[in-house]
């Protein structure tokens, strides 16, 4: 039987083999030496690179949505046209459902009140054309 050697046999690099296959296989080869120190703390430095890349978009999202949200002062109001000048809302319609509760302790007793064991189940009435779920 033949003698096998004992060196693994790998090709000898040639003019063809460019710089990028050459690091590539550079860097398989340690990195079964240096698994962290090759692969985990590029992830880590990635993640945390991300992390505060990241931060201004979401800083800019929430800023956005306070404009939104920004609660407006009497003169403010005045100037478009939303209060009149006794305080009085003009232009904008009251949501008849809404109801203004008295204290937290009126509004217990109400829901205490009903009765949740006796109820109905009623279905939707739907428009033309939509699906209604029935098969």
């Amino acid at each position: 039987m033949p003698v096998f050697q004992a060196k693994p046999y790998r090709r000898a690099p040639t003019a063809s083999s460019s710089l990028g296959e050459r690091l590539g296989a550079l860097y398989r080869a340690n990195l079964s030496k240096h698994p962290f120190l090759l692969f985990g703390l590029p992830f880590i430095t990635v993640m945390v690179a991300a992390s505060f890349a990241l931060t201004p978009a979401t800083a800019l999202r929430y800023e956005r949505h306070d404009r939104k949200v920004k609660q407006l002062t009497q003169e403010e109001a005045l100037e478009l046209g939303l209060k009149g000048p006794d305080g009085e809302e003009e232009g904008i319609k009251r949501n008849p459902r809404r109801r203004i509760v008295g204290s937290e302790r009126e509004e217990y007793y109400r829901l205490i009140a009903k009765d949740l064991d006796n109820w109905e189940q009623k279905r939707v009435q739907r428009f033309k054309g939509e699906p209604d779920g029935r098969l």
